[in-house]
This record gives structure tokens, sequence and C-alpha cells, in this order.
């Protein structure tokens, strides 16, 4: 990328990668975070960002270095433990114009693959700019943990199938439900209210609490399985909504980036450890607006959002091998009022099978 001195240029990144969250710098320059999701923030200082996959930052950079080659580098950032991954950096150049084509390089510095603490820095410092409709009374507190699992092995051929830990199966949950994707689609079955295809009781809260983060079950596989199931959760129109979500230690813990189809959300809370509503600190002034936020490692995020936008709509985890594996849900936003509040017909000429 070749720069003009003195110029400052505005940069979209995007992580368009399946299963490796990934850190981004450029060698002796800071960074201006400026929006996140497509959502405008305040200005935030920083000399190097994470991005998840399907997460977006925009950031403003400004030459203002010595005229040389300055490398934009992109590394991985791998917060569970034993599990092997590419540790690669990629290369790019923010080059100076007057630069000679055999000037020296200066090497990004990016964190080292499992520097939580940089992660959680600049989400820490993370603020909306337009935020005046942050919910402040709430109408439902859901509580939804998530992580990976290791279900008994009950495959015919258990050396191929069944390769997970102590010869299990490795799943993922929410709340221990392992998301089936029905054959169907659901926003159909539910706009035409074919029965059999999901049921509407997804649990509101994890069906027993106890240490999530350093007490979970660990015993693979015999207390680490999930139960299986299409189950929705639903929402009336207009509800205001508190999620909380929780990182779990089961096979290990993991900075998770869960997505909400349909919605951005405010990020109103974020803290390591199990969520402790009497000790959490929740910022409702100017919170982010994003949508899909990175749960901590061993921690947890509180999201804020109303239910204005009727259909079905698919909360998952972003690393798609997660995803495969079940760690996901669906939320019905069910009618309000009028045809501005109602869930539109299918168009015309939608396909039929």
């Amino acid at each position: 990328m070749n720069v003009v001195p003195g110029k400052t240029y505005l940069l979209r990144l995007i992580n368009a990668g399946l299963n490796t969250e990934n850190f981004f710098a450029i060698a002796n320059h800071k960074l201006t975070i400026v929006e996140a999701d497509a959502e405008y923030t305040k200005a935030l200082h920083t000399d190097k960002v994470m991005l998840a996959p399907g997460q977006t930052l925009n950031v403003l950079v400004t030459a203002d270095q010595p005229i040389s080659r300055y490398s934009m580098a992109v590394g991985p950032y791998m917060s569970a433990r034993n599990v092997p991954f590419q540790n690669i950096t990629s290369v790019g150049y923010f080059q100076y114009l007057g630069a000679t084509p055999n000037s020296i390089s200066l090497p990004a510095m990016l964190p080292s693959f499992n520097d939580n603490l940089a992660v959680k820095t600049v989400m820490d410092g993370l603020r909306g700019l337009n935020t005046s409709d942050v919910p402040k009374v709430i109408d439902k507190n859901l509580f939804v943990t998530i992580g990976v699992n290791v279900n008994k092995c009950n495959r015919k051929n258990p050396k191929k199938n069944c390769q997970g830990t102590n010869g299990g199966v490795f799943a993922a949950s929410m709340n221990n439900i392992s998301f089936i994707r029905p054959n169907v689609s659901l926003l159909e079955a539910y706009y035409r209210d074919k029965a059999g295809y999901f049921t509407d009781d997804f649990p509101g809260a994890p069906l027993k609490f106890y240490d999530f983060v350093n007490g979970a079950p660990n015993n693979a596989p015999n207390d680490t399985n999930a139960m299986n199931g299409t189950r929705l959760f639903v929402l009336e129109y207009g509800t205001r909504v508190q999620l909380i979500l929780q990182d779990t230690g089961t096979v290990s813990t993991e900075n998770h980036p869960i997505h909400l189809h349909g919605y951005s959300f405010y990020v109103v809370g974020y803290g390591t450890g199990n969520y402790n509503p009497d000790t959490a600190n929740f910022n409702l002034m100017d919170p982010p607006y994003m949508n899909t936020i990175g749960v901590p490692v061993g921690g947890w995020a509180a999201i804020r959002f109303t239910a204005d936008n009727p259909g079905v709509w698919f909360m998952h985890c972003h690393l798609e091998i997660h995803l495969s594996w079940g760690l996901s849900v669906a939320i019905i936003v069910k009618n309000g009022q009028g045809p501005l509040e109602t869930l539109p017909h299918p168009p015309a000429d939608y396909p039929r099978c």
C-alpha cells in the first residue's frame, strides 16, 4: 500500500476467515478505531487490534513516520489450550512514497498468540458514539453459557468418527444444548406454522449453576455430554433484552466470537471469571454498538437490545468448527402491531422446493 507522507488513511479491516481470530498492527504507527461492525465509535488510539471471523473495524492511520517501508502484519490469536493452529504471520507493506525498493522494512510488533490482555485492553476502551437508545429498563433477562463438549461415542466406526478427548465426539453448545439444524428453513417453518421442525423451549438460563470457569466438568466423555435439539427462544415484539454470555471451562476456556443475525446490540459489560451481578460493572452511558462480540476467554459479556425486528434470527459462534458442532441457537421475535412491525410475506418469485 503506497502512502503519501503526512496524509491520513481509513483502513476498513475485515476478518473474512473461518476459524482463526487475528491481531493486526502496522510497524511504528498508531491506529485510531472509529467504527466497529459498521457503527461509529468514539476515537480509540491503540497500536494493535484483534478481529474475530466476521468482525470489522475501521481505523485511521497517519503516515507520520520517516520515509520507509513498514510492515502491516496479521497474526493469530488462539486463546484455547492445547489446540493446534497455524502460527503464521501474514505481511503486507505500508510504503511511503519516496522509499526505495530496497528500503529496510521495519517489522510490526504483534502480540503473542495467547495475549488475552491485549484483546481485553482494546475492548475495555471501546465506546460507542451514538448511544441514545441504550435500554435502561429490562423486560427479559437471559443467561447463556457457551462452550465445547465431548459426547460419548455411539458411532459404528469409532476409530474414524470418535477422535475427541478419550475417544469421544466433539460437540459445542449453548446452555448445554447442541443445536441441530433441521432440513427446512426455520423461518419458513415458523411463518407457515409447520409443526415438528423445532420446539420453543430453549432455556433462558442454565439448568444448573456452578463455577463455570474453574469448576467445569472435564472427565470426558463421562460428564461432558451435551443435549441435542432444535430448541428456539421466543421474544415478544418490543422486548428489552439483557443477555449474559458466559464462557465455560469444559475442554478449554476460549474467546468465542458470538454473532447475532438481524440485530446490533450494545455491549454494556465485559469481564473475566464468572458473571456476578453484584460486582459486574456496566456501561450504560456510551457502550459500543456491535453485532459480534468476542466473549472473553474464561469470562463473560453482557449485551442489550430491543427485539424490534420480527422473524427467526440465528445466534452463533463465528468460529466455523464450533458452529458445525452446534454452538448456536435461533431466536423467534414475534410480530408487533401493524405492517411495519410484522414479518413481511415471502416475495412472489421466492423459489419453492
